[in-house]
């Protein structure tokens, strides 16, 4: 496979600092070298650059940065939609708010294909926040409802060429979402699997009852996987820590899950912030799951010394 890697080191979308650094830790802790060594061709795309955008203000005064997140997003669109012809891009975030542009290039590039696009959110929120719902204002909270055509971006994020259907997103690992979200998931048909239905009836379940549907309508699949999926003992390095998240074990069998199916087209890796981490090990654990995703089995894990 050709994989397309692309640096987005947006940080505008976070409540803090230091997700700028994400593709750089990401690179830093091999992760081209890890794909080639799956058999795969690698092609480091370089880094994304957002061009200045006007956007007027909004009656939700709490926004933070939404000029530069619109840029963000116009940047990233564009580029997302270059890198999905003949090949798999995996974006190197930054923080969520990228999400909003490659979802956006992606179902762009899809809705020319006779495929349908899927997207399985593995995430501890739902980031389906409208510009109107936010609380926080901070922009890494809407790029699900946006890529997903909910209402409240008309006029001031980029048109969306083909809007996902939400019925075709699975967020899987949530365990911390707003009363806005919740309504507004529920409304949608966005399929939902919280941390509890995980504990009462296991991951594989789940996972493999939505990676059937996608096979059934001959769906090609997204994945957006951030930092704070995981339980922040194996993966600390986020701005976003809720307790309680996927094990070691449950992000790696959903990784050789994905692999296996075959269905997976574009990944996103994201709110990495490496001056949260351990000595790298929230990237190196990225990248693993990463190699997990594109072929690496148990038997052909790497032993480290610590």
């Amino acid at each position: 496979m050709h994989c397309k890697i692309l640096g987005i080191p947006v940080q505008d979308g976070a409540g803090r600092m230091g997700c700028e650094m994400g593709p750089s830790a990401l690179r830093t802790a091999g992760i081209a070298a890890a794909l080639r060594e799956l058999g795969h061709q690698v092609t480091d795309l370089g880094t994304v650059v957002p061009a200045r955008q006007h956007v007027g203000p909004h009656r939700n005064a709490v926004l933070k940065a939404l000029p530069e997140i619109v840029a963000w997003t116009a940047a990233i669109s564009e580029a997302a939609y270059e890198a999905c012809e003949d090949g798999m891009p995996i974006f190197l975030g930054g923080d969520h708010s990228m999400a909003a542009g490659t979802l956006a290039g992606i179902a762009r590039r899809a809705g020319e294909t006779d495929r349908p696009l899927f997207v399985l959110w593995l995430d501890a929120h739902p980031d389906f926040h409208t510009l109107e719902t936010t609380t926080s204002g901070n922009l890494h909270g809407v790029p699900l409802a946006y890529a997903s055509g909910q209402p409240g971006f008309e006029g001031v994020f980029p048109p969306l060429h083909t809007a996902i259907d939400p019925k075709r997103i699975c967020a899987l690992g949530l365990r911390s979402v707003d009363p806005a979200e919740r309504a507004a998931l529920h409304q949608a048909g966005v399929t939902v699997h919280d941390m509890r239905a995980i504990d009462e009836h296991g991951l594989a379940p789940l996972l493999r009852a939505f990676l059937e549907r996608v096979a059934v309508e001959g769906g090609c699949l997204h994945v957006s996987l951030d930092v704070d999926f995981l339980d922040p003992a194996i993966a600390p390095a986020v701005g976003t820590t809720v307790p309680g998240g996927a094990t070691f074990r449950e992000a790696h069998l959903a990784m050789e899950m994905l692999h296996d199916s075959g269905l997976v087209t574009s990944l996103d890796l994201v709110e990495l912030n490496p001056f949260l981490d351990e000595r790298g090990r929230t990237a190196t654990l990225l990248v693993d799951l990463t190699a997990s995703l594109l072929g690496r089995r148990i038997m052909d894990r790497p032993t480290r010394s610590h």
